[in-house]
């Protein structure tokens, strides 16, 4: 029983985990202080959370925990959040910080799901099962981030054109102010990719679990994949180049229309996947 406990606090330490980073990668964007300091703090409980589990565990094994590839794991983690909240608190390195995050994050759950930690489990089962629900939980909410994102990217089109004509009436009143419609676009892509990206590091834990000889040419991963990057593409558009308008609506659209390709025809031609 108290094995069952642990383990749901260790789900609980990974979810917050993925909250800090989804608000880092939001601070990392929009420079966020809000946003920086909630991450930092959530950050700072899955660190003593994290911390906790070590000490624990190096009193039950009576050793330092480096001896094994998991231990060894952990142990690397718990480092990697160490010097994350050290630079953050000293230091604004943003860029680092995130992808710092991001690897800590996908290697906790490699040593949290490994096969040899699972094997351990007596609910073994229960175990990847709640782990595919997170999976396709976060998955549907970046999905749902992204088709928010179209319909803003849409109306803005919509509104663009109405303006360009000179159609003056209700209509135009109730798109709403063309700014607003881009801004709403471009910050629910900001919180969908990297929901799609958690989401994505989670999927490809579960396949390594559940399917045998795993194909990593599957469609639905390289569609996954191609998800990410035209959804990369277009903050860098906006963020980097400075990439305002029709020309990041339209990319928007496109790459919304990417997204049901892959969720309605990937998936229905995936070896493995049904989602």
């Amino acid at each position: 029983m108290v094995d069952v406990y642990l383990n749901r606090v260790h789900e609980i330490t990974i979810l917050l985990y993925a909250l800090s980073v989804l608000l880092y990668f939001y601070d990392f964007l929009q420079n966020n202080q809000k946003a920086n300091k909630a991450a930092f703090w959530i950050l700072s409980i899955v660190w003593f959370m994290q911390t906790i589990f070590l000490f624990l565990y190096m009193y039950e094994a009576g050793r330092f925990p480096i001896l094994s590839l998991l231990e060894g794991l952990y142990f690397y983690v718990w480092i990697l959040i160490t010097v994350s909240l050290a630079l953050n608190w000293f230091l604004r390195t943003d860029f680092f910080i995130f992808f710092t995050n991001v690897l800590g994050f996908g290697l906790m759950v490699i040593q949290t799901f490994s096969p040899l930690q699972l094997d351990r489990l007596e609910n073994r089962t229960q175990f990847i099962s709640e782990l595919s629900v997170i999976h396709i939980t976060v998955a549907i909410l970046s999905y749902t981030a992204f088709a928010l994102s179209f319909v803003f990217s849409l109306l803005y089109l919509i509104q663009y054109d109405l303006l360009k004509q000179k159609k003056w009436g209700k209509r135009l009143v109730r798109l709403g102010d063309l700014a607003k419609l881009e801004q709403m676009a471009y910050r629910l892509v900001v919180i969908g990719l990297p929901l799609l990206l958690l989401s994505l590091i989670l999927g490809l834990e579960f396949a390594y679990l559940v399917v045998s000889d795993i194909v990593w040419y599957d469609s639905k991963i390289i569609g996954s994949f191609a998800c990410l990057i035209v959804y990369g593409i277009y903050l860098y558009m906006r963020v980097k180049k400075k990439y305002y308008g029709k020309t990041l609506a339209y990319w928007n659209i496109a790459s919304f229309l990417l997204v049901l390709i892959n969720f309605f025809l990937f998936g229905s031609t995936s070896a493995f996947h049904v989602f």
